[in-house]
């Protein structure tokens, strides 16, 4: 196996004994199914044989290959198809996301949950995409077995964008690509106002409908909408929408 794509699997999360792969299949069925249901690519990822045991036909994320395809080629697609620069990024991320989760008591890895944008290579365009990546299967030991990862276009401009998020906290972690440290933050408390401006949003109103919807000004939902994007820390009701859902605010 190439030296890179064996760096995808951390040295941490060894899976010792073979698993039950009559359980992986129920795993998949249901993955296929998940997938019949949304424009978004999943994958599961099997860390005991180093490859992919599922990948969705969904041709937006596989770069002129078919699923099958690229089920074959493992994390070898992310070498051929992913910036040199941004593969070295996604080594890293996968080293510290293991470090992060090998922390974390086996019956609560699952709660966890990181995200990461990174482009691939499709000719010659370049496509931002969204990686979510979460824990499904876990040995008795802690190791673990499979992994489902959720591939959505990403909402920002550039790679990085490395956070881990717990379901049941209202704390998330920020990687910093600079420093290589974990950084806690506590989730932003949204509004009423706030909620409605992306809940609407989201139903493709215009600024003028939402204020006659929620009977306030339009300058009012204005400056409601340019506090909320402070407080996200975003630049436009795209990233704010992405921002709300991925931690769950709405």
């Amino acid at each position: 196996m190439d030296n890179k794509v064996n760096g995808f699997f951390y040295s941490g999360n060894m899976v010792g004994s073979e698993p039950d792969y009559g359980l992986a299949e129920n795993f998949v069925r249901t993955a296929e199914a998940f997938a019949n249901t949304t424009y978004q690519s999943v994958y599961i990822i099997d860390y005991f044989r180093k490859n992919f045991l599922y990948v969705s036909p969904n041709p937006l994320f596989l770069c002129g290959l078919s699923a099958e395809e690229v089920k074959n080629m493992g994390y070898q697609f992310y070498i051929d198809y992913v910036p040199d620069d941004e593969v070295e990024m996604l080594l890293e991320i996968n080293r510290a996301r293991f470090s992060f989760i090998n922390n974390i008591p086996t019956a609560e890895k699952k709660n966890y949950t990181i995200s990461y944008d990174f482009h691939i290579i499709n000719g010659r365009e370049r496509i931002l995409i969204n990686h979510k990546l979460t824990a499904l299967a876990c040995q008795p030991d802690g190791a673990v077995w499979l992994g489902l990862s959720v591939v959505s276009l990403s909402t920002h401009s550039e790679a990085g964008h490395v956070t881990m998020h717990c379901r049941y906290t209202a704390y998330y972690s920020i990687y910093n690509l600079s420093s290589h440290m974990w950084e806690k933050h506590s989730a932003p408390v949204l509004n009423e106002t706030e909620k409605a401006i992306l809940t609407l949003s989201i139903q493709g109103m215009t600024i003028n409908a939402i204020a006659q919807h929620i009977h306030l000004a339009v300058d009012s939902v204005k400056t409601a909408r340019r506090r909320l994007y402070d407080k996200l820390k975003v630049n436009n009701i795209a990233e704010a929408i992405s921002y709300a859902i991925n931690y769950k605010l709405i």
